[in-house]
């Protein structure tokens, strides 16, 4: 269980590196925040490659499981800082996306 929960603190804290790397960019273009907006977004992006790195799983597993995390965190997100609550099918295609993460990364595998 801690094994479990060690991973998906880890591909929470990669999803919203990704996420702050893109959103800070998204402010300076279409919200006119400031330049220097893209230095930390810069930064953020670099934290998501090398949080990439971390996970103990092949490469293509990584970023196959990972997304399922990302649709999750994404919608928290649109939540907490855009302020639009996800709707029940929101929840929903979350729900399967995290379902096909987990059959993905913690299906029992041979070796």
């Amino acid at each position: 269980m801690v094994v479990i929960a060690k991973t998906l603190a880890l591909y929470i804290a990669t999803a919203l590196a990704e996420i702050i790397g893109c959103y800070l960019p998204y402010l300076w273009l279409k919200k006119s925040a400031p330049a220097w907006y893209l230095l930390p977004a810069a930064l953020s992006l670099m934290a998501f490659a090398w949080l990439l790195t971390l996970h103990p799983q092949a490469a293509g597993r990584v970023y196959a499981a990972y997304g399922g995390v990302y649709v999750a965190v994404a919608l928290g997100w649109l939540w907490a800082v855009d302020g639009i609550r996800p709707s029940l099918w929101d929840v929903a295609g979350s729900a399967v996306t995290l379902a096909g993460m987990a059959i993905i990364l913690f299906a029992p595998r041979p070796g």
